[in-house]
């Protein structure tokens, strides 16, 4: 049937994404739509770590953080590029948590899950040592442990990439009307949001992953008879000039029982975030609010020998993720774990995903396909553990030996965009640099290392459309752009 698949999901998120491979590569059609570019809500505004959630441990919640701590090792394996491990530096407060509960918490961390990857937790003494060097004289203990550093919004991007790879039909700036069980199918209405023409397509499943809009869809579109609740809850980040010398994390905690990672970004610059609060504004409207920013320079100035103030923060963003609800009033105590709904009426089902992190992207997706199983008996088996994203099939997962070979291959390009193109795109550098033997080859220069080259590459292989889709989202170089180069680059586009 014309415009028919098996599966239609709502949502370009990282969730969305994965679920899209996952579900293509076993075999099935797929559709995905999402009203704006890929990972342009939460998926691109968190912390961009892959960890296994130290604080949750806290919450008891050792099933999570164990799932996580699994897939911690499987997303290494699957991204080398993309995925780098990061050391965290824990300073000691006793006024906090007592010290034995901090060791307690860091042994179960080292042992709850297998590490191939990363070292183990120990302490230090920050008197001593470069990773107190910056902070203040009264913190003289500290512990050390690792996780994972990601790029969020590429993460998105190679889940869309692989899927598409397999078949799946990805449509950006697509918004979803509605959806109707017609006979033996859905039938769903969708609006294309440039050119505002409507138009429809059937799926035999249809798949809710709209992250913090997935009630509103579930409600005011689907009118399905099925209930339930969920908490907004909304984080903050600020970016500011480089704090501190080396390539470790600080996590920091807070009075309130919050914690704030302190993370070098982009080198020049270092990620503080996140706040922790409850939302309930416009979700096509969250921005960080005065207090926020407060709130996190008092903290960093409660650690740190050199004053932070507001002035010096030179970009933030905020975004809201979806939790499941409960009675926990606090925001900080209520589970990070997922939920799957399914509905099924006249062999037509309707799934509903509620919640979720970013680590824990695959292993959600293999869940839904696992649920949805016996509704497509053909299916094939899971299959994505062992799978690389596009670009991270690189030789035994030795990321700087993967560096070191391109920067021979590539000699003619300047150091500084060969690591980029190795960090952004992986083995998928061969791809965007076909047939390129020189600097002019690149194409016009749009500015900070941005050529045309790229920029074409970005529309025909991964959905961009606007300059903040390539500033923000497939690079950071929006961080470094001026406003008449990037009013330069979106001529261009148009």
């Amino acid at each position: 049937m014309e415009n028919y698949s098996d599966i239609f999901i709502i949502g370009g998120g990282i969730n969305g994404t994965a679920i899209a491979a996952d579900a293509a590569g076993r075999g099935l059609s797929v559709r995905l739509c999402e009203k704006n570019d890929l990972a342009s809500g939460t998926s691109s505004v968190c912390s961009k770590l892959i960890h296994g959630g130290l604080r949750y441990l806290e919450l008891y919640e050792f099933g999570l953080v164990r799932s996580a701590l699994k897939e911690r090792e499987i997303l290494l394996k699957r991204a080398p590029n993309l995925i780098s491990p990061l050391e965290f530096i824990l300073p000691y407060e006793k006024q906090l948590r007592p010290a034995w509960l901090i060791r307690l918490g860091l042994f179960f961390y080292d042992h709850l899950a297998k590490r191939q990857y990363l070292p183990g937790s120990k302490t230090i003494d920050l008197h001593h040592d470069q990773r107190g060097a910056t902070l203040i004289p009264e913190l003289k203990t500290g512990f050390s442990y690792y996780d994972c550093f990601v790029d969020d919004a590429r993460l998105v991007i190679a889940n869309a990439v692989l899927a598409k790879n397999h078949g799946a039909d990805i449509l950006t700036r697509t918004t979803f009307l509605s959806a109707k069980r017609d006979k033996k199918r859905w039938k769903i209405q969708l609006q294309d949001t440039i050119t505002k023409n409507i138009f429809y397509c059937y799926a035999n499943t249809l798949i809710n992953v709209g992250g913090p809009w997935v009630k509103e869809i579930h409600n005011q579109i689907l009118h399905s008879d099925l209930t339930f609740e969920i908490e907004l809850d909304k984080g903050s980040h600020i970016v500011v000039p480089k704090l501190y010398e080396g390539d470790f994390a600080y996590i920091l905690q807070n009075k309130d029982k919050r914690i704030v990672f302190a993370i070098p970004f982009l080198d020049q610059f270092t990620l503080i975030g996140t706040t922790d609060m409850t939302f309930s504004g416009n979700l096509d409207d969250v921005q960080i609010t005065t207090k926020e920013e407060e709130y996190l320079c008092h903290l960093m100035n409660h650690y740190f020998k050199k004053p932070l103030r507001k002035e010096d923060i030179v970009w933030s963003y905020s975004g809201v993720r979806c939790l499941q609800a409960s009675d926990e009033k606090n925001p900080r105590k209520m589970t990070r774990d997922y939920k799957l709904l399914l509905e099924n009426k006249n062999n037509l089902t309707l799934l509903t995903v509620i919640g979720g992190k970013l680590t824990t992207h695959r292993v959600l997706a293999e869940q839904v396909l696992n649920e949805l199983k016996p509704y497509f008996p053909e299916m094939k088996s899971d299959w994505t553990a062992h799978q690389s994203l596009p670009g991270g099939d690189i030789h035994e997962k030795n990321f700087l030996d993967f560096i070191d070979k391109v920067k021979k291959e590539f000699s003619w390009l300047p150091e500084n965009l060969v690591k980029r193109y190795a960090k952004d795109y992986g083995t998928r550098i061969y791809l965007l640099l076909d047939q390129a033997r020189k600097i002019e080859d690149l194409g016009e220069h749009f500015g900070c290392s941005l050529y045309q080259r790229e920029v074409d590459f970005l529309v025909r292989h991964e959905w961009a459309r606007t300059a903040e889709d390539i500033l923000w989202r497939r690079t950071k170089l929006g961080l470094f752009f001026s406003t008449d180069a990037f009013e330069k680059l979106q001529n261009h586009l148009k």
